[in-house]
């Protein structure tokens, strides 16, 4: 199945749900979804180039987010959490080839896991019903998550964990929590360009496989924008720590098992 000129119906059977997931995830309901994208490519294809596959449908799925999230975006989160993701993915280009994918995906996935679970706690627990109060922004935190945030999405795309870490604790509007999401995403995939064609992943057989999938690619964005739009905070917020910790589980079980 390895180097297919012409998709099979194999890798259909397994690319459109993977690329559906984190057109979803692309659209606003998270990074969780995004998690499932490259695993689930990977059953038919090499994990570079399902990665590889991957990275021209995510920079077409961001300028669509880009597009419907355009009136609505948290500049302060933003810029907090940039530098480190732009940090984390010059530490992912020139240390790839050294440090294990299943090493960072259990440090991401347990403190994911955690991270919900005390959500869950805090919120249907024993003291469910008082307030949980927004975190405020500070530059020590920002700097960490964003910088394993970057790591992890050159490596895996896989940074939706780690800026949900930092961000999600923030209560900010959903709408302003996706606008902000979207464009930082977006300029990390476009930097990404750059190294993912130095090391040679983005050949055009790779390229030619992206644009045959780019129109599930963009049917999922919308509809994942139209779902957000909908969803109140105290349905998106339990949605997207569920999702989160979901997602955390999948990596563990990749990270030890797969």
């Amino acid at each position: 199945m390895f180097g297919i000129t012409f998709p099979s119906l194999a890798f259909f059977a397994a690319a459109v749900p993977a690329v559906t997931l984190v057109g979803l995830s692309k659209g606003g309901l998270g990074g969780a979804f995004a998690l499932m994208g490259v695993p689930l490519m990977a059953l038919v294809v090499s994990p570079l180039d399902a990665a590889a596959i991957f990275l021209p449908i995510l920079i077409v799925m961001d300028m669509v987010a880009l597009w419907a999230w355009r009136h609505h975006n948290d500049r302060t989160l933003f810029l907090y959490i940039l530098p480190g993701g732009l940090v984390g993915v010059a530490l992912g280009w020139a240390t790839s080839a050294l440090v294990s994918p299943d090493a960072l995906k259990v440090v991401i996935s347990v403190s994911m896991v955690l991270f919900s679970l005390r959500y869950f706690w805090q919120t249907f627990g024993p003291g469910k019903g008082q307030p949980i109060e927004p975190k405020p922004h500070r530059i020590g935190p920002a700097a960490l998550w964003g910088t394993l945030c970057g790591y992890a999405s050159f490596v895996a795309h896989a940074g939706g964990p780690p800026f949900q870490i930092y961000a999600l604790p923030l209560r900010l509007d959903p709408k302003k929590y996706t606008g902000a999401s979207v464009r930082f995403f977006a300029l990390v995939n476009a930097i990404k360009v750059v190294p993912y064609v130095a090391l040679g992943a983005l050949d055009m057989r790779n390229f030619s496989t992206s644009l045959t999938l780019l129109p599930v690619a963009l049917l999922a964005t919308f509809a994942g924008a139209m779902i957000v739009r909908r969803l109140k905070p105290d349905v998106f917020y339990p949605l997207a720590y569920g999702l989160g910790l979901a997602a955390s589980l999948k990596l563990l079980w990749d990270a030890f098992f797969a």
